[in-house]
Protein backbone atom coordinates (compact mmCIF):
# COMPACT_ATOMS: atom_id res chain seq x y z
CA UNK A 1 0.00 0.00 0.00
CA UNK A 2 1.25 3.45 -0.87
CA UNK A 3 2.18 5.17 2.37
CA UNK A 4 2.58 8.63 0.77
CA UNK A 5 0.00 11.06 2.03
CA UNK A 6 -2.06 12.59 -0.78
CA UNK A 7 -1.59 16.27 -1.35
CA UNK A 8 -4.64 18.46 -0.92
CA UNK A 9 -6.47 18.21 -4.26
CA UNK A 10 -8.40 20.89 -6.04
CA UNK A 11 -11.64 21.70 -4.27
CA UNK A 12 -14.70 20.10 -5.85
CA UNK A 13 -18.44 20.37 -5.47
CA UNK A 14 -19.08 16.77 -4.48
CA UNK A 15 -20.13 15.69 -7.98
CA UNK A 16 -16.62 14.81 -9.11
CA UNK A 17 -15.96 18.03 -11.01
CA UNK A 18 -12.77 19.54 -9.68
CA UNK A 19 -11.91 23.22 -9.69
CA UNK A 20 -15.32 24.47 -8.53
CA UNK A 21 -15.49 25.88 -5.04
CA UNK A 22 -17.37 23.60 -2.65
CA UNK A 23 -20.32 25.00 -0.72
CA UNK A 24 -19.09 26.60 2.48
CA UNK A 25 -15.50 27.01 1.30
CA UNK A 26 -15.58 30.78 1.71
CA UNK A 27 -17.07 30.35 5.16
CA UNK A 28 -14.32 27.89 6.00
CA UNK A 29 -11.68 30.47 5.08
CA UNK A 30 -13.43 33.11 7.15
CA UNK A 31 -13.70 30.76 10.11
CA UNK A 32 -10.02 29.94 9.86
CA UNK A 33 -9.22 33.63 10.08
CA UNK A 34 -11.66 33.94 12.96
CA UNK A 35 -9.95 31.05 14.71
CA UNK A 36 -6.75 33.05 15.07
CA UNK A 37 -8.57 36.01 16.57
CA UNK A 38 -10.64 33.80 18.85
CA UNK A 39 -7.60 31.93 20.10
CA UNK A 40 -5.70 35.13 20.80
CA UNK A 41 -8.66 36.61 22.64
CA UNK A 42 -9.01 33.46 24.68
CA UNK A 43 -5.37 33.54 25.70
CA UNK A 44 -5.64 37.18 26.73
CA UNK A 45 -8.79 36.58 28.72
CA UNK A 46 -7.55 33.35 30.23
CA UNK A 47 -10.78 31.58 29.28
CA UNK A 48 -9.78 29.39 26.35
CA UNK A 49 -7.46 26.68 27.61
CA UNK A 50 -8.78 24.20 25.02
CA UNK A 51 -11.94 23.15 23.30
CA UNK A 52 -13.32 21.38 26.37
CA UNK A 53 -13.30 24.54 28.45
CA UNK A 54 -14.53 26.59 25.53
CA UNK A 55 -17.66 24.50 25.14
CA UNK A 56 -18.44 24.34 28.84
CA UNK A 57 -19.94 27.83 28.63
CA UNK A 58 -21.82 27.20 25.40
CA UNK A 59 -25.35 28.51 25.12
CA UNK A 60 -28.16 26.10 25.90
CA UNK A 61 -29.60 26.92 22.48
CA UNK A 62 -28.37 25.67 19.13
CA UNK A 63 -25.20 27.32 17.84
CA UNK A 64 -23.21 26.96 14.66
CA UNK A 65 -19.54 25.95 14.70
CA UNK A 66 -17.37 28.45 16.55
CA UNK A 67 -13.62 28.39 16.18
CA UNK A 68 -11.75 27.33 19.33
CA UNK A 69 -8.27 26.21 20.26
CA UNK A 70 -7.50 22.69 19.23
CA UNK A 71 -6.28 20.11 21.74
CA UNK A 72 -2.58 20.46 22.39
CA UNK A 73 -1.73 17.43 20.27
CA UNK A 74 -3.35 19.14 17.26
CA UNK A 75 -1.87 22.60 17.81
CA UNK A 76 -0.67 24.10 14.53
CA UNK A 77 -2.08 21.09 12.65
CA UNK A 78 -5.78 21.87 12.34
CA UNK A 79 -8.57 24.36 12.86
CA UNK A 80 -11.10 23.25 15.48
CA UNK A 81 -14.72 24.18 16.08
CA UNK A 82 -17.39 23.42 18.65
CA UNK A 83 -21.12 24.07 18.82
CA UNK A 84 -24.49 22.67 19.78
CA UNK A 85 -27.08 21.30 17.39
CA UNK A 86 -30.82 21.95 17.39
CA UNK A 87 -31.49 18.79 19.45
CA UNK A 88 -29.12 19.92 22.19
CA UNK A 89 -26.12 17.75 21.35
CA UNK A 90 -22.70 19.35 21.69
CA UNK A 91 -20.21 18.54 18.96
CA UNK A 92 -16.61 19.11 17.93
CA UNK A 93 -15.09 19.41 14.46
CA UNK A 94 -11.49 19.56 13.27
CA UNK A 95 -10.24 20.36 9.76
CA UNK A 96 -6.54 19.61 9.28
CA UNK A 97 -4.31 21.97 7.37
CA UNK A 98 -3.33 19.08 5.09
CA UNK A 99 -6.98 18.04 4.60
CA UNK A 100 -7.30 15.16 2.15
CA UNK A 101 -10.94 16.15 1.51
CA UNK A 102 -12.30 13.11 3.38
CA UNK A 103 -14.23 13.11 6.66
CA UNK A 104 -14.30 10.75 9.63
CA UNK A 105 -17.53 10.97 11.65
CA UNK A 106 -16.98 9.55 15.13
CA UNK A 107 -19.51 7.72 17.34
CA UNK A 108 -18.44 7.57 20.98
CA UNK A 109 -18.92 4.75 23.45
CA UNK A 110 -20.66 4.53 26.79
CA UNK A 111 -23.42 5.28 27.15
CA UNK A 112 -22.77 8.12 29.54
CA UNK A 113 -25.55 8.40 32.11
CA UNK A 114 -25.82 12.17 32.61
CA UNK A 115 -29.18 13.76 31.91
CA UNK A 116 -27.80 16.30 29.43
CA UNK A 117 -25.33 16.35 26.58
CA UNK A 118 -21.77 16.60 27.90
CA UNK A 119 -19.83 19.37 26.11
CA UNK A 120 -16.51 17.84 27.08
CA UNK A 121 -17.23 14.43 25.60
CA UNK A 122 -16.80 15.31 21.94
CA UNK A 123 -13.73 17.48 22.55
CA UNK A 124 -12.16 14.71 24.62
CA UNK A 125 -12.84 12.24 21.84
CA UNK A 126 -11.22 14.58 19.33
CA UNK A 127 -8.09 14.63 21.45
CA UNK A 128 -8.13 10.85 21.85
CA UNK A 129 -8.59 10.15 18.14
CA UNK A 130 -6.52 13.04 16.86
CA UNK A 131 -4.55 10.44 14.90
CA UNK A 132 -7.29 10.64 12.25
CA UNK A 133 -6.64 14.36 11.88
CA UNK A 134 -2.89 13.71 11.82
CA UNK A 135 -3.53 11.47 8.83
CA UNK A 136 -5.26 14.28 6.95
CA UNK A 137 -8.92 13.50 7.65
CA UNK A 138 -11.41 16.05 8.87
CA UNK A 139 -13.15 14.84 12.05
CA UNK A 140 -16.60 15.41 13.49
CA UNK A 141 -18.09 13.94 16.64
CA UNK A 142 -21.29 14.43 18.63
CA UNK A 143 -21.71 14.17 22.40
CA UNK A 144 -25.32 13.02 21.74
CA UNK A 145 -28.32 15.01 22.89
CA UNK A 146 -28.61 13.32 26.28
CA UNK A 147 -26.99 10.65 28.40
CA UNK A 148 -28.48 7.22 28.86
CA UNK A 149 -29.18 4.39 26.49
CA UNK A 150 -30.47 5.02 22.98
CA UNK A 151 -28.59 3.63 19.99
CA UNK A 152 -30.89 4.99 17.31
CA UNK A 153 -30.81 8.39 19.02
CA UNK A 154 -27.02 8.36 19.05
CA UNK A 155 -26.98 7.27 15.41
CA UNK A 156 -29.27 10.18 14.49
CA UNK A 157 -27.03 12.63 16.35
CA UNK A 158 -23.98 11.19 14.58
CA UNK A 159 -25.66 11.64 11.21
CA UNK A 160 -26.69 15.17 12.22
CA UNK A 161 -23.12 16.26 12.88
CA UNK A 162 -22.17 14.91 9.45
CA UNK A 163 -24.88 17.02 7.83
CA UNK A 164 -23.79 20.03 9.84
CA UNK A 165 -20.23 19.55 8.61
CA UNK A 166 -21.41 19.44 5.01
CA UNK A 167 -23.46 22.61 5.45
CA UNK A 168 -20.50 24.50 6.87
CA UNK A 169 -17.51 23.10 4.98
CA UNK A 170 -18.86 21.45 1.85
CA UNK A 171 -19.34 17.87 0.73
CA UNK A 172 -16.27 15.73 1.48
CA UNK A 173 -14.89 13.52 -1.25
CA UNK A 174 -15.43 10.49 0.96
CA UNK A 175 -17.08 10.04 4.36
CA UNK A 176 -16.31 7.31 6.89
CA UNK A 177 -18.01 6.56 10.18
CA UNK A 178 -15.89 5.31 13.08
CA UNK A 179 -17.28 3.82 16.28
CA UNK A 180 -15.48 2.62 19.40
CA UNK A 181 -17.03 0.37 22.09
CA UNK A 182 -20.80 1.02 22.30
CA UNK A 183 -20.04 3.54 19.60
CA UNK A 184 -19.26 0.55 17.39
CA UNK A 185 -22.91 -0.47 17.72
CA UNK A 186 -23.93 3.14 17.07
CA UNK A 187 -21.74 3.39 13.98
CA UNK A 188 -22.99 0.03 12.69
CA UNK A 189 -26.53 1.32 13.17
CA UNK A 190 -25.57 4.48 11.26
CA UNK A 191 -24.43 2.30 8.36
CA UNK A 192 -27.68 0.34 8.31
CA UNK A 193 -29.93 3.36 8.80
CA UNK A 194 -28.22 6.04 6.68
CA UNK A 195 -25.53 4.36 4.62
CA UNK A 196 -27.51 1.73 2.72
CA UNK A 197 -27.70 1.83 -1.05
CA UNK A 198 -25.82 3.80 -3.65
CA UNK A 199 -27.18 7.13 -2.44
CA UNK A 200 -26.08 6.74 1.18
CA UNK A 201 -23.71 9.42 2.45
CA UNK A 202 -21.19 7.00 3.97
CA UNK A 203 -18.50 5.31 1.92
CA UNK A 204 -17.17 2.97 4.60
CA UNK A 205 -17.12 2.17 8.31
CA UNK A 206 -14.39 1.44 10.83
CA UNK A 207 -15.59 -0.34 13.99
CA UNK A 208 -13.04 -0.74 16.78
CA UNK A 209 -13.55 -2.84 19.93
CA UNK A 210 -17.23 -2.67 19.10
CA UNK A 211 -20.15 -3.96 21.15
CA UNK A 212 -21.51 -5.65 18.04
CA UNK A 213 -23.80 -8.21 19.65
CA UNK A 214 -26.54 -5.58 19.98
CA UNK A 215 -28.61 -4.80 23.05
CA UNK A 216 -30.90 -7.81 23.24
CA UNK A 217 -28.01 -10.30 23.50
CA UNK A 218 -24.89 -8.18 23.95
CA UNK A 219 -25.41 -7.74 27.70
CA UNK A 220 -26.40 -11.29 28.64
CA UNK A 221 -23.07 -11.89 30.37
CA UNK A 222 -23.77 -8.87 32.56
CA UNK A 223 -27.21 -10.25 33.36
CA UNK A 224 -25.43 -13.41 34.46
CA UNK A 225 -22.96 -11.40 36.51
CA UNK A 226 -25.78 -9.54 38.24
CA UNK A 227 -27.53 -12.70 39.43
CA UNK A 228 -24.38 -14.69 40.19
CA UNK A 229 -22.95 -11.82 42.21
CA UNK A 230 -26.11 -11.59 44.29
CA UNK A 231 -26.21 -15.34 44.87
CA UNK A 232 -22.77 -15.26 46.48
CA UNK A 233 -22.71 -11.81 48.05
CA UNK A 234 -26.30 -11.13 49.15
CA UNK A 235 -25.54 -7.43 49.58
CA UNK A 236 -26.93 -5.87 46.41
CA UNK A 237 -29.53 -5.47 47.85
CA UNK A 238 -28.94 -6.55 51.43
CA UNK A 239 -31.69 -8.60 53.12
CA UNK A 240 -32.48 -5.56 55.30
CA UNK A 241 -33.00 -3.27 52.28
CA UNK A 242 -35.94 -2.84 49.94
CA UNK A 243 -36.01 -5.80 47.57
CA UNK A 244 -36.42 -5.64 43.79
CA UNK A 245 -35.94 -8.03 40.87
CA UNK A 246 -32.33 -8.11 39.78
CA UNK A 247 -33.14 -7.43 36.14
CA UNK A 248 -33.80 -3.84 37.20
CA UNK A 249 -30.09 -3.45 37.96
CA UNK A 250 -31.00 -1.09 40.78
CA UNK A 251 -34.35 0.06 42.05
CA UNK A 252 -35.50 3.37 40.64
CA UNK A 253 -35.28 5.41 43.85
CA UNK A 254 -31.97 4.08 45.14
CA UNK A 255 -29.29 6.62 46.08
CA UNK A 256 -26.44 4.13 45.74
CA UNK A 257 -23.31 5.57 44.15
CA UNK A 258 -20.49 3.91 42.23
CA UNK A 259 -18.35 4.23 45.35
CA UNK A 260 -21.04 2.54 47.42
CA UNK A 261 -21.25 -0.32 44.95
CA UNK A 262 -17.47 -0.66 45.03
CA UNK A 263 -17.55 -0.89 48.80
CA UNK A 264 -20.04 -3.77 48.64
CA UNK A 265 -17.94 -5.55 46.05
CA UNK A 266 -14.89 -5.17 48.28
CA UNK A 267 -16.84 -6.42 51.29
CA UNK A 268 -17.85 -9.59 49.48
CA UNK A 269 -14.75 -10.41 47.42
CA UNK A 270 -11.84 -8.35 48.74
CA UNK A 271 -11.28 -7.30 45.13
CA UNK A 272 -9.08 -4.33 46.04
CA UNK A 273 -7.04 -6.29 48.57
CA UNK A 274 -3.93 -8.30 47.93
CA UNK A 275 -4.78 -12.02 47.72
CA UNK A 276 -3.04 -12.72 51.03
CA UNK A 277 -5.19 -10.11 52.73
CA UNK A 278 -8.52 -11.59 51.65
CA UNK A 279 -10.49 -13.90 53.87
CA UNK A 280 -11.04 -17.45 52.68
CA UNK A 281 -14.70 -16.65 51.98
CA UNK A 282 -13.84 -13.52 50.01
CA UNK A 283 -11.40 -15.45 47.84
CA UNK A 284 -13.89 -18.23 47.20
CA UNK A 285 -16.62 -15.72 46.32
CA UNK A 286 -14.28 -13.97 43.91
CA UNK A 287 -13.13 -17.22 42.32
CA UNK A 288 -16.69 -18.41 41.86
CA UNK A 289 -17.95 -15.14 40.36
CA UNK A 290 -15.05 -14.93 37.91
CA UNK A 291 -15.17 -18.63 37.10
CA UNK A 292 -18.87 -18.65 36.29
CA UNK A 293 -19.14 -15.37 34.39
CA UNK A 294 -15.81 -15.28 32.57
CA UNK A 295 -15.45 -11.61 33.46
CA UNK A 296 -11.79 -10.61 34.01
CA UNK A 297 -10.86 -9.61 37.55
CA UNK A 298 -9.51 -6.24 36.40
CA UNK A 299 -12.85 -5.20 34.93
CA UNK A 300 -15.19 -6.93 37.36
CA UNK A 301 -16.20 -3.67 39.03
CA UNK A 302 -16.88 -1.86 35.74
CA UNK A 303 -19.04 -4.72 34.47
CA UNK A 304 -20.98 -4.74 37.74
CA UNK A 305 -21.48 -0.97 37.48
CA UNK A 306 -22.97 -1.45 34.03
CA UNK A 307 -25.21 -4.27 35.28
CA UNK A 308 -26.36 -1.91 38.03
CA UNK A 309 -26.61 1.66 36.80
CA UNK A 310 -26.95 1.20 33.03
CA UNK A 311 -29.47 -1.59 33.52
CA UNK A 312 -31.47 0.78 35.72
CA UNK A 313 -31.35 3.40 32.98
CA UNK A 314 -32.47 0.89 30.33
CA UNK A 315 -35.29 -0.55 32.43
CA UNK A 316 -36.68 2.49 34.22
CA UNK A 317 -35.76 5.45 32.01
CA UNK A 318 -36.04 3.88 28.56
CA UNK A 319 -38.45 0.93 28.81
CA UNK A 320 -40.97 2.18 31.37
CA UNK A 321 -40.10 -0.45 33.97
CA UNK A 322 -40.38 -3.40 31.57
CA UNK A 323 -37.81 -6.20 31.65
CA UNK A 324 -35.79 -6.91 28.48
CA UNK A 325 -33.54 -9.51 30.12
CA UNK A 326 -33.96 -13.19 30.93
CA UNK A 327 -31.94 -16.14 32.19
CA UNK A 328 -34.43 -19.00 32.13
CA UNK A 329 -32.80 -22.14 30.81
CA UNK A 330 -29.25 -20.96 31.44
CA UNK A 331 -27.03 -23.55 33.07
CA UNK A 332 -24.29 -21.89 35.10
CA UNK A 333 -20.97 -23.67 35.56
CA UNK A 334 -17.46 -23.01 36.82
CA UNK A 335 -18.15 -22.66 40.55
CA UNK A 336 -17.19 -24.87 43.46
CA UNK A 337 -20.82 -26.10 43.59
CA UNK A 338 -22.71 -25.66 40.33
CA UNK A 339 -25.71 -27.64 41.55
CA UNK A 340 -26.33 -25.27 44.46
CA UNK A 341 -25.72 -22.22 42.28
CA UNK A 342 -28.24 -23.26 39.64
CA UNK A 343 -30.80 -24.16 42.27
CA UNK A 344 -30.41 -20.88 44.15
CA UNK A 345 -29.70 -18.18 41.54
CA UNK A 346 -32.54 -15.78 40.74
CA UNK A 347 -34.40 -16.57 37.52
CA UNK A 348 -36.66 -14.40 35.40
CA UNK A 349 -38.18 -14.15 31.93
CA UNK A 350 -38.11 -11.10 29.68
CA UNK A 351 -41.14 -9.07 28.67
CA UNK A 352 -41.47 -9.65 24.88
CA UNK A 353 -42.36 -6.02 24.23
CA UNK A 354 -39.29 -4.84 26.14
CA UNK A 355 -37.09 -7.23 24.15
CA UNK A 356 -38.67 -5.94 20.95
CA UNK A 357 -38.02 -2.30 21.84
CA UNK A 358 -34.43 -2.89 22.93
CA UNK A 359 -33.79 -5.02 19.86
CA UNK A 360 -35.30 -2.46 17.49
CA UNK A 361 -33.15 0.25 19.04
CA UNK A 362 -29.80 -1.50 19.13
CA UNK A 363 -29.68 -4.86 17.36
CA UNK A 364 -28.07 -5.07 13.93
CA UNK A 365 -29.67 -6.63 10.86
CA UNK A 366 -26.40 -7.16 9.00
CA UNK A 367 -27.86 -5.41 5.95
CA UNK A 368 -24.67 -3.58 4.98
CA UNK A 369 -23.91 -2.27 1.50
CA UNK A 370 -20.60 -0.48 2.09
CA UNK A 371 -17.14 -1.71 3.12
CA UNK A 372 -16.80 -2.31 6.86
CA UNK A 373 -13.43 -2.90 8.52
CA UNK A 374 -13.24 -3.93 12.16
CA UNK A 375 -10.34 -3.99 14.60
CA UNK A 376 -10.66 -5.69 17.97
CA UNK A 377 -8.25 -6.43 20.80
CA UNK A 378 -8.14 -10.19 21.31
CA UNK A 379 -7.97 -9.74 25.08
CA UNK A 380 -10.48 -6.89 25.31
CA UNK A 381 -11.72 -7.20 28.92
CA UNK A 382 -14.90 -5.19 28.35
CA UNK A 383 -16.33 -5.94 24.90
CA UNK A 384 -15.23 -9.53 24.49
CA UNK A 385 -13.72 -10.31 21.10
CA UNK A 386 -16.56 -12.77 20.46
CA UNK A 387 -18.73 -9.73 19.66
CA UNK A 388 -16.96 -9.87 16.30
CA UNK A 389 -18.36 -13.35 15.70
CA UNK A 390 -21.86 -12.05 16.40
CA UNK A 391 -21.35 -9.33 13.82
CA UNK A 392 -19.82 -11.65 11.25
CA UNK A 393 -22.70 -14.09 11.66
CA UNK A 394 -25.20 -11.23 11.37
CA UNK A 395 -23.77 -10.12 8.03
CA UNK A 396 -23.56 -13.71 6.89
CA UNK A 397 -27.19 -14.26 7.82
CA UNK A 398 -28.10 -11.19 5.76
CA UNK A 399 -25.97 -12.32 2.82
CA UNK A 400 -23.60 -9.36 3.20
CA UNK A 401 -20.42 -10.94 4.59
CA UNK A 402 -18.61 -9.89 1.42
CA UNK A 403 -18.64 -6.32 2.74
CA UNK A 404 -16.75 -7.18 5.95
CA UNK A 405 -13.06 -7.53 6.82
CA UNK A 406 -12.17 -8.25 10.46
CA UNK A 407 -8.74 -7.72 11.98
CA UNK A 408 -7.49 -8.57 15.46
CA UNK A 409 -4.79 -7.18 17.69
CA UNK A 410 -2.87 -8.88 20.49
CA UNK A 411 -3.73 -5.97 22.76
CA UNK A 412 -5.58 -6.20 26.06
CA UNK A 413 -7.28 -2.84 26.50
CA UNK A 414 -10.75 -1.70 25.58
CA UNK A 415 -10.84 2.09 25.58
CA UNK A 416 -8.03 2.61 23.11
CA UNK A 417 -5.77 0.75 20.71
CA UNK A 418 -2.46 1.67 19.13
CA UNK A 419 -2.49 4.94 17.16
CA UNK A 420 -0.41 3.21 14.51
CA UNK A 421 -3.21 0.68 14.08
CA UNK A 422 -5.92 3.33 13.94
CA UNK A 423 -3.98 5.20 11.24
CA UNK A 424 -3.35 1.98 9.36
CA UNK A 425 -6.99 0.90 9.63
CA UNK A 426 -8.49 4.11 8.27
CA UNK A 427 -5.95 4.03 5.43
CA UNK A 428 -6.80 0.40 4.61
CA UNK A 429 -10.50 1.23 4.58
CA UNK A 430 -9.90 4.28 2.39
CA UNK A 431 -7.86 2.23 -0.07
CA UNK A 432 -10.61 -0.42 -0.21
CA UNK A 433 -13.22 2.25 -0.98
CA UNK A 434 -11.09 4.05 -3.56
CA UNK A 435 -9.81 1.03 -5.44
CA UNK A 436 -12.48 -1.60 -4.84
CA UNK A 437 -9.75 -4.05 -3.81
CA UNK A 438 -10.79 -5.78 -0.62
CA UNK A 439 -7.96 -6.10 1.91
CA UNK A 440 -7.20 -9.19 3.95
CA UNK A 441 -6.18 -9.40 7.61
CA UNK A 442 -2.69 -10.24 6.42
CA UNK A 443 -2.43 -7.28 4.03
CA UNK A 444 -3.69 -4.91 6.73
CA UNK A 445 -1.09 -6.22 9.17
CA UNK A 446 1.65 -5.86 6.55
CA UNK A 447 0.89 -2.19 5.95
CA UNK A 448 1.03 -1.18 9.62
CA UNK A 449 4.82 -0.76 10.11
CA UNK A 450 4.88 2.19 7.70
CA UNK A 451 2.41 4.01 9.96
CA UNK A 452 4.26 2.94 13.07
CA UNK A 453 7.30 4.75 11.71
CA UNK A 454 5.29 7.96 12.22
CA UNK A 455 3.31 7.18 15.36
CA UNK A 456 5.58 4.75 17.20
CA UNK A 457 2.85 3.03 19.23
CA UNK A 458 3.33 -0.47 17.84
CA UNK A 459 1.62 -2.93 15.52
CA UNK A 460 0.16 -5.99 17.21
CA UNK A 461 -1.96 -7.68 14.54
CA UNK A 462 -2.58 -11.41 14.57
CA UNK A 463 -3.74 -12.17 11.01
CA UNK A 464 -4.44 -15.81 11.80
CA UNK A 465 -6.72 -15.23 14.77
CA UNK A 466 -10.42 -16.07 14.53
CA UNK A 467 -12.67 -15.77 17.59
CA UNK A 468 -15.01 -18.50 18.72
CA UNK A 469 -18.74 -18.13 18.38
CA UNK A 470 -20.55 -15.67 20.60
CA UNK A 471 -22.15 -18.56 22.47
CA UNK A 472 -18.69 -19.97 23.25
CA UNK A 473 -18.21 -16.99 25.56
CA UNK A 474 -21.73 -15.98 26.59
CA UNK A 475 -24.51 -18.28 27.77
CA UNK A 476 -27.02 -18.42 24.93
CA UNK A 477 -30.66 -17.97 25.78
CA UNK A 478 -33.29 -20.19 24.12
CA UNK A 479 -33.47 -19.22 20.46
CA UNK A 480 -30.33 -17.11 20.78
CA UNK A 481 -28.00 -19.02 18.46
CA UNK A 482 -29.24 -17.64 15.15
CA UNK A 483 -27.97 -14.33 13.80
CA UNK A 484 -28.88 -11.61 13.09
CA UNK A 485 -30.76 -11.07 16.33
CA UNK A 486 -33.15 -8.83 14.38
CA UNK A 487 -33.72 -9.46 10.68
CA UNK A 488 -34.40 -6.61 8.30
CA UNK A 489 -37.91 -8.02 7.91
CA UNK A 490 -38.50 -7.83 11.65
CA UNK A 491 -37.13 -4.30 11.72
CA UNK A 492 -39.49 -3.26 8.93
CA UNK A 493 -42.50 -4.87 10.60
CA UNK A 494 -41.69 -3.37 14.00
CA UNK A 495 -41.20 0.08 12.48
CA UNK A 496 -44.95 0.18 11.82
CA UNK A 497 -45.74 -0.08 15.54
CA UNK A 498 -46.45 3.26 17.20
CA UNK A 499 -43.89 4.09 19.89
CA UNK A 500 -41.62 1.15 19.12
CA UNK A 501 -38.03 1.32 20.35
CA UNK A 502 -36.46 3.79 22.76
CA UNK A 503 -37.46 7.44 22.67
CA UNK A 504 -34.69 9.96 21.94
Amino acid sequence: MDRTRPSTPGVHDGSGAHGTAAPGTGLLRRRRRAAVATALAGILLGTLSGPASATSTASATASGPAAVECPANLAEKATCYTGRDSDGAYYAIAVPRNWNRSLVVHAHGGPDLGAESDPERSTGDLERWSVMVDEGYAWAGSSYRRGGYGTLMAAADTEKVRRLFVEEFGEPRRTYVHGQSWGGDVAAKVVETYGAGKRGPYDGALLTNGVLGGGSRGYDYRVDLRVVYQYYCQNHPRPTEAQYPLWEGLRAGSTMTSAGLGARLQECTGLESAPQDRTALQQRNLDDILGVTGVPERTLESHLRFATFTFRDIVHNRLGGRNPFGNQGVRYSGSHDDRALNAGVERFSADPTAVRDLSYDSDLTGKVDIPVLTLHAIDDPTAFVEHESAYRDSLRGAGRERNLVQTFSRESEHSGLSDSEYANSISALDSWVRTGRKPTPRSVAASCPAFDADHGTGCFYDPGFRPGSYSSKVNARPGGLRWPAMTSGQEKAWSRIDGVGIAP
